[in-house]
């Protein structure tokens, strides 16, 4: 077996472990990570984000032009769906940015592993692959994010799966049944829904989107129903099982589901099994996640975790802030990540995003709020756009009118929570945000209209 000596070695390639990777080494450190697949990026750039996002947009220029393009003058004949040219793009986009991120690790001389990458006591990591490595590092950093969770009486076998396989049907499916009415089922429901599908959405709970502001999920729940998915709340599933060349999914208290494809979009489990955590002590919690502490120091020495596989919001940029944090605080002695303003995003159409608490959270807690919102109607650039379906809510401490909160339903929101976000990083009041010119027209103006709305002086309402 080869041996090598590193400072730090990261295991995993994903969003957190990749960016951990090169900051370290821009930090002057010699920086190596390990990755089993072949192309880097981990889920989001192979089988998440990105190529879900590459599906999404191309599914809604689909369906505009089938039925908007009309209205903006615009007549289109003879339309067709091209799923194969469309999947195409899909992996091109894809081997791209997976190649970018190779090339950045050659940029920044960070040492790459093909292989898996685990623990095999203090100090030290091996990478079993064709071949096979022992490596000795200072800094061990655990990157090796999720996958997508199973759910009791479901095996993920032929027609039913993951979102791993919606992302490459070969062809539509008649019926498809999303179970999980997260960011993840509503995007990829959406899309099989725009290009033909019927989508029947099954949800444990009785709303959508758990963790979005209640009354904006309610009212993206209204505009979904217009778009012609199906929904089914409160739904317990019991079970899923193969039914000649498709699925029927049984439901609690009422008459089972039959499918074509059935997708299962019940969330993330931490990626941990034989990473060799015993061998320096670690053991993870009851949902499989690695207990961390101050700088994400595991309970062993000079081991350290980040992103999905610790648990909190399972987001990519999460990860990406934590490595960051991470590797400065090993490098400079300090490194922090906010999370109180970590943004959300589900990429529908409209889309949803959102920052800080929700009113729901608020109350809970107790805190005095004022709100103010403004629906994108009355937004000229949302007019102009011809996406006027819903609002923003901004929520503000009732003492200090600090923002504590954002949440958008509409056009373009995954772009607009950012400033929402740089306004809470920086402790700004819903009047600093009322205050700041906005250019017009623009869908920005929406927020300013909010913050204006907080203190009961809105313009265009």
């Amino acid at each position: 077996m080869k041996k090598a000596k590193h400072e730090l070695v990261v295991i995993g390639a994903g969003p957190g472990g990749y960016v951990a990777a090169i900051r370290a080494a821009q930090l002057g450190m010699d920086a190596a990570c390990i990755e089993v697949e072949p192309a880097l990026g981990g889920t989001c750039l192979r089988v998440g984000c990105i190529p879900s996002k590459a599906l999404l947009e191309s599914s809604e220029k689909y369906l505009d032009a089938d039925r908007e393009l009309k209205k903006h003058g615009v007549n289109v004949s003879g339309l067709a769906l091209d799923l194969a040219a469309m999947l195409k793009r899909k992996e091109r986009i894809v081997k791209g940015l997976t190649g970018g991120v190779d090339g950045l690790f050659k940029k920044n001389k960070v040492t790459r592993y093909l292989g898996h990458g685990r623990l095999a006591g203090p100090g030290k990591v091996v990478v079993d692959g064709d071949e096979p490595v022992e490596i000795t590092a200072k800094h061990v950093l655990v990157a090796t994010g999720s996958r997508c969770a199973p759910l009791k009486g479901v095996e993920f076998k032929g027609a039913i799966g993951t979102s791993t396989e919606a992302l490459s049907y070969q062809e539509v499916p008649g019926h498809l049944v999303v179970i999980g009415a997260g960011a993840i089922g509503l995007e990829l429901g959406s899309v099989w829904r725009r290009l033909g599908a019927k989508v029947t959405v099954l949800e444990y709970l009785d709303r959508i989107l758990p963790g979005a502001d209640a009354g904006i999920a309610a009212a993206a729940l209204r505009v979904f129903k217009r778009q012609g998915l199906k929904f089914q709340l409160d739904a317990r599933v019991t079970g899923a099982r193969l039914e000649g060349d498709g699925a029927v999914v049984d439901v609690e208290g009422v008459d089972p589901v039959a499918a074509d494809r059935v997708l299962v979009a019940v969330g993330r489990a931490p990626v941990t099994e034989g990473l060799g955590l015993d061998t320096v002590g670690i053991e993870t919690d009851k949902r499989g996640f690695i207990p961390v502490g101050e700088g994400f120091a595991t309970s062993a020495g000079g081991v350290h975790a980040i992103g999905d596989v610790i648990g909190g919001a399972m987001l990519a940029h999460k990860a990406h802030e934590e490595g960051i944090a991470c590797v400065e605080r090993l490098a400079t002695g300090y490194g922090h990540v906010n999370y109180d303003v970590i943004p959300s995003i589900a990429y529908t159409s409209p889309e949803v995003a959102w920052v800080g608490r929700t009113e729901e959270q608020l109350t809970e807690e107790g805190v005095a709020y004022r709100k103010g919102t403004f629906p994108f109607k009355a937004n000229g650039r949302a007019q102009a756009l011809g996406t006027t379906d819903g609002e923003v809510k901004i929520l503000a401490d009732g003492a200090t009118d600090r923002v504590l909160g954002v949440h958008i339903f509409g056009p373009r929101a995954g772009d607009l929570v950012a400033e929402a976000t740089a306004a809470m990083e920086f402790g700004a009041s819903s009047e600093d945000v009322a205050r700041t010119c906005h250019a017009h027209p623009t869908l920005s103006e929406a927020l300013m209209e909010a913050a204006l709305a907080v203190d009961d002086r809105v313009i265009h309402m």
